[in-house]
């Protein structure tokens, strides 16, 4: 073989080993992701880029308060969204909310400052997991979600629980806005 042949070929294997090294990267350890709404006021604001982190879960399991990214397929176009909540409720338990907003979780008062306001009464979807005796139970796979702008998200309130295996990573890294950059806090 001649030698531009030599060097063309040792380009495309750089090139191939490049895309493959990327293809992993991808499906295994993080992906960028783009905020869309205000859901997760004041964490997290419509346009902010963030990097998802998809290895952390294949060695632990979610954790209470842990900002997660998760699919939801959408009736009306046919595709899947990616959602961005914090998870409230772990499986096993039973979550319900009180007239007051606040979330109790197997009977005892959710210690939590996320939520950025009082969720309201006229909220649609307000009355999933509404009281005592209608709560929300989980299953062992299971997860409660809430978007931190608690009035104006959509979670499990309407969209149900999330099931570990939807669960595509948890929200790692701010990248864009520059002025807002660094890691997100979620405990």
């Amino acid at each position: 073989m001649n030698k531009v042949m030599k060097e063309m070929i040792n380009t495309l294997l750089y090139l191939l080993g490049v895309l493959c090294l990327t293809w992993f990267v991808i499906a295994f350890v993080g992906q960028r992701t783009e905020v869309d709404g205000s859901s997760m006021e004041p964490m997290l604001s419509d346009g902010d880029n963030l990097i998802v982190d998809k290895l952390t879960y294949r060695f632990k399991d979610p954790e209470r308060f842990d900002i997660i990214v998760f699919p939801v397929y959408n009736e009306n176009t046919k595709a899947e969204t990616y959602f961005i909540k914090r998870i409230i409720g772990l499986p096993g338990e039973t979550v319900w909310i009180d007239e007051g907003g606040n979330i109790y979780i197997n009977d005892e008062r959710l210690p939590e400052s996320y939520g950025r306001e009082i969720i309201m009464s006229g909220r649609r979807g307000l009355f999933i997991g509404r009281d005592r005796n209608n709560p929300v139970v989980l299953e062992d796979d299971e997860y409660f979600v809430l978007g931190d702008n608690r009035n104006h998200s959509t979670d499990s309130r309407e969209i149900g629980n999330i099931h570990r295996d939807d669960i595509i990573g948890r929200a790692w890294v701010r990248i864009w806005p520059f002025s807002r950059l660094g890691f997100l806090k979620h405990q």
